[in-house]
């Protein structure tokens, strides 16, 4: 899968491209794709087909959608970094005046 240059997922991955297992038989309707990102949503992994993998909204805190399990790739010893990522931005977010009694 392609990483797109300048998101989220490529900073997260460091690299261009990965391989990820994909079993999922749905995908984004690439009819709708224009106007998704007109509207701030990035495509930000591709497969080697042009279909849409990965899926971001810069402006939260941390929104990424995949078309694919990191969990299926994830080991103890060994997190996926997407989950690294998502773990992270949630500690960062985590703030006192969140929490209610």
């Amino acid at each position: 899968m392609r990483i797109v240059a300048g998101t989220r997922a490529a900073t997260i991955y460091g690299v261009d491209e990965v391989l990820e297992p994909f079993f999922c038989s749905y995908g984004l309707n690439s009819a709708y794709r224009p106007l998704l990102e007109a509207r701030g949503l990035v495509i930000s992994g591709v497969d080697r087909f042009g279909e849409v993998r990965i899926i971001e909204l810069p402006a939260h805190p941390f929104f990424v959608g995949t078309l694919f399990v990191p969990q299926a790739r994830h080991r103890p010893t060994e997190p996926h970094p997407l989950i690294s990522a998502f773990i992270a931005a949630a500690a960062v977010s985590r703030s006192p005046r969140r929490h209610h009694n």
